[in-house]
């Protein structure tokens, strides 16, 4: 079924008894071309890619629970492409293309709102720091803006200008920048892929990969043996697990990363804004709640569930660029957990067993680079080699010496 605002008001007339289910709910068949390992943002949009622009339609995507309840329906939502590194800028600046057009490419709404980002700095060499960044973006054929305090005190008046201890000097604009709405983004690449012939799988859980001769022949789960030609793992935080199953160990660790959204509060947060001299990022959302995060907690975990020193942490970073955050009750949290990889940018590559492919080490930018993540790696699957944008996410990067270290941090998965 094709959405239209004829169809709205055709479907209102008559009771809402119409609508058609978004996706089928087949039985797992006992083999197929491709099966890929987890229903969460990358692992639909790689199905619906590879059925779309590839042609490879005899696939299933397996999900251990329900589609959407991993990280892509666990997340602040934010698309951007704001890198500086070769090895990062053209893939996210591809994702965010890919977000411009997607809604009308699978006839649904996603709530794709660029409301622009803005990254805060504090200090004359932060500065420096953002032009050298904004330069790159603008070399990479992104858009940047710089902003110095006059024109932010214009636009966003409410922030602290004159605090003491981070006094805000201005900072950089991607007006192409925004917001999604996480779960809309899973549904709507989810059926997608049904529509060109993809079987989701929900409820089927992988507890093993079978390997012959050095060969992957398919994976065990909860509902039987599903043979394929190629497996795809993309299993973000329980990339570990998985690939456990496969004998390998990665430069990867596990760690929860906590979100909050406060009441509904009347429009205020025109787009998002992030702190300059701290982990902290803010939107509001459609429905008036301040959506906003910052650090991981810092210790390695598989529980969807942060504790109470981070909540602080956020919240004192929060107050110090807009007090008026404090008087905002604050709603609900959860936590995603996030496969950290040793530099901080991620992985989409063939693996040393024929058939096993691997795409993950997102950190904390896997829900903006969905749409890249989801067509690089139907590409690599497709043709065995990897995308022109994604050439660096190599899983042997470490032992080469070809770190992508963004954030300049070290081998330290906690630090990014």
């Amino acid at each position: 079924m094709r959405y239209s605002a004829f169809k709205v008001f055709l479907q209102g007339l008559t009771g809402n008894k119409g609508w058609q289910p978004m996706w089928r709910e087949p039985e797992p068949k006992a083999e197929y071309d491709v099966v890929i390992i987890g229903g969460g943002g990358h692992g639909l949009a790689t199905a619906y890619y590879l059925a779309k622009e590839f042609g490879i339609s005899n696939i299933a995507v397996v999900e251990k629970g329900w589609i959407g309840s991993g990280n892509v329906g666990r997340n602040t939502t934010i698309i951007r492409s704001n890198y500086m590194l070769p090895g990062n800028e053209p893939f996210y600046e591809l994702s965010l293309r890919l977000w411009e057009g997607l809604e009308q490419e699978f006839n649904y709404n996603a709530m794709i709102s660029q409301r622009s980002i803005l990254n805060i700095y504090h200090s004359d060499a932060q500065r420096d720091q953002f032009v050298r960044r904004a330069n790159a973006m603008l070399l990479a054929g992104a858009d940047a803006e710089m902003a110095d305090a006059d024109q932010l005190r214009k636009e966003l008046p409410f922030l602290d200008f004159d605090n003491s201890r981070f006094p805000i000097k201005g900072g950089m604009f991607q007006r192409r920048g925004g917001t999604v709405r996480h779960d809309a983004v899973a549904w709507g690449y989810a059926r997608g892929a049904d529509s060109h012939g993809v079987d989701i799988i929900q409820n089927c859980e992988v507890t093993g990969i079978n390997i012959e001769n050095g060969t992957c022949q398919g994976v065990q789960t909860s509902r039987g043996i599903i043979k394929a030609k190629k497996v795809a793992v993309c299993v973000a935080g329980l990339s570990g697990r998985v690939m456990s199953y496969a004998g390998m160990r990665l430069p990867i660790e596990s760690h929860v990363l906590q979100a909050f959204v406060t009441e509904g509060l009347k429009p205020v947060i025109p787009g998002v804004i992030t702190f300059g001299a701290g982990h902290f990022y803010v939107s509001q959302s459609d429905k008036g709640g301040l959506v906003f995060g910052g650090d991981i907690d810092g210790y390695n975990t598989y529980a969807q569930r942060g504790n109470l020193p981070v909540v602080e942490d956020v919240a004192e970073s929060g107050m110090a660029i807009m007090p008026m955050i404090g008087r905002a009750r604050l709603l609900r949290s959860w936590g995603g957990v996030m496969d950290m990889s040793m530099d901080g940018s991620p992985f989409i590559d063939k693996t040393h067993i024929d058939g096993l492919y691997f795409n993950g080490g997102w950190c904390y930018g896997g829900f903006k680079a969905t749409p890249a993540s989801g067509y690089c790696y139907a590409h690599l699957l497709a043709k065995d080699v990897p995308h022109s944008t994604a050439t660096e996410f190599r899983l042997d990067r470490f032992r080469r010496g070809h770190l992508i270290d963004e954030k300049g941090q070290g081998a330290q998965p906690n630090l990014h």
